[in-house]
């Protein structure tokens, strides 16, 4: 059982939890993080659902996931990339680039865009089953062509401004 902070709108934690799929009052959020990882050549690590997922399977993205409670969003972003595809990476190469609000399906969250500059060896990721069934380092041009063909999760409004700043 995954338990959340509750947040306010501020992003503050209010000191309550929810159980993660329980449905959220108003004015409650939670915290999730999208992890990108990006090597030398200006590619990013992206990572194939699993078919088994009921949302988006078999589509390409970025690490992301929930908080769990207790979690600021580093260790978040740290855990999830853990967890999903066995890469420990350094918390002094990562940064916060930006936290949007957003009413998601019934689960308001605050997002935490990480960005980690390191260089990963594919052959060192490590697929968590239930997750992550494929691994690949893409350009900004191939995610926005993978967007365009329906093979990259839609849920990332602000990619094309993102690719700009960094």
């Amino acid at each position: 059982m995954e338990l959340w902070d509750i947040l306010d709108g501020n992003g503050d934690k209010t000191g309550k939890t929810i159980q993660r799929g329980k449905t959220m009052e108003q004015d409650e959020y939670h915290l999730v993080v999208n992890v990108w990882i990006k090597n030398n050549n200006g590619e990013f690590l992206i990572t194939k659902r699993t078919p088994n997922k009921q949302t988006f399977p078999n589509m390409w993205e970025t690490t992301c996931g929930a908080a769990v409670i207790g979690e600021d969003s580093l260790k978040a972003a740290l855990r999830e990339v853990k967890e999903e595809i066995s890469i420990d990476l350094s918390p002094t190469n990562g940064k916060c680039l930006f936290r949007l609000k957003r009413q998601h399906n019934g689960f308001p969250d605050f997002v935490d865009v990480w960005l980690f500059k390191e260089e990963v060896d594919i052959a060192d990721v490590i697929y968590q089953p239930e997750e992550v069934c494929a691994a690949k380092w893409a350009t900004p041009s191939q995610i926005l062509s993978l967007i365009e063909t329906g093979k990259f999760t839609d849920t990332f409004t602000y990619l094309r401004d993102l690719f700009k700043i960094i």
